[in-house]
């Protein structure tokens, strides 16, 4: 088999199972593990996979602009937005990231719900801005053009100055035994200070987003209390995030 169709070969792979071992691609290419090896650097160079210890595992398949995120998938954040809901009530104080689905939370909410929103999602902080109930403290910084966020250590004393009840945020990347990771550095380590300042975090997440990894780690999976997809909750690829004791809808 030449190099170009064991390429293919492992990314055929990898569409189907999200993950693919050195071992069993070795035996399944009949070539060695170095070759593997070599093979799986390589597509991670090209951007197509993210190689791990022992094998590779996906990347995300969200496209990374907000403008083509906040119209990818737009009937799966509505159930995860209307699921997320259930966690909202009068009197708490919340944090909101900048995923889109998160943004179809802010737009879900409803007109008579008291509580206080820390954002440093401009679209969030637009759509609230005729809700009648709902408090909102924008967090200021710098401008990241493809986020449609702030970020910089302004943003980040905003949250740090604040105990909420709740963080929901939005994911990039989510894997069992490798966390929940982003694709920008500087998004990662605002939504480790969310985490930590929060006494809950619900993950909103699409169901491809699951045992996906990207380049910037934010924190374990543990960190996590729940998780909300568009699925139901006995998706057999949600199984090992309900062995590890989080609540999963």
């Amino acid at each position: 088999m030449v190099k170009e169709e064991r390429l293919q070969v492992i990314i055929d792979t990898l569409e189907k199972d999200s993950k693919v071992r050195l071992d069993e691609l070795s035996t399944l290419l009949n070539v060695s593990e170095d070759t593997v090896r070599r093979d799986i650097k390589e597509l991670d160079s090209q951007g197509l996979l993210r190689a791990v210890r022992g094998g590779a595992i996906s990347h995300s398949p969200v496209p990374q602009h907000y403008r083509e995120r906040e119209k990818y998938n737009q009937q799966h954040k509505q159930i995860i937005a209307h699921k997320a809901l259930a966690f909202l009530k009068d009197g708490q104080v919340v944090f909101f990231d900048g995923g889109t689905s998160v943004v179809a939370l802010a737009a879900a909410l409803p007109k008579d719900l008291k509580i206080t929103i820390i954002t440093n999602s401009f679209p969030v902080a637009n759509i609230l801005e005729d809700h009648p109930s709902a408090e909102v403290i924008f967090a200021g910084g710098r401008l990241h053009k493809t986020a449609f966020t702030t970020m910089g250590q302004d943003t980040v004393d905003t949250f740090r100055k604040v105990r909420a009840d709740i963080c929901m945020l939005g994911i990039c990347s989510l894997h069992h035994s490798m966390g929940i990771t982003s694709i920008i550095y500087e998004d990662a380590q605002l939504n480790n200070v969310m985490i930590n300042q929060a006494q809950k975090t619900i993950a909103l997440s699409a169901l491809e987003k699951i045992n996906t990894v990207e380049s910037y780690y934010v924190c374990p999976v543990t960190d996590v209390d729940v998780i909300i997809t568009e699925t139901t909750p006995d998706d057999e690829t949600l199984a090992p995030y309900k062995h590890l004791g989080i609540e999963v809808l």
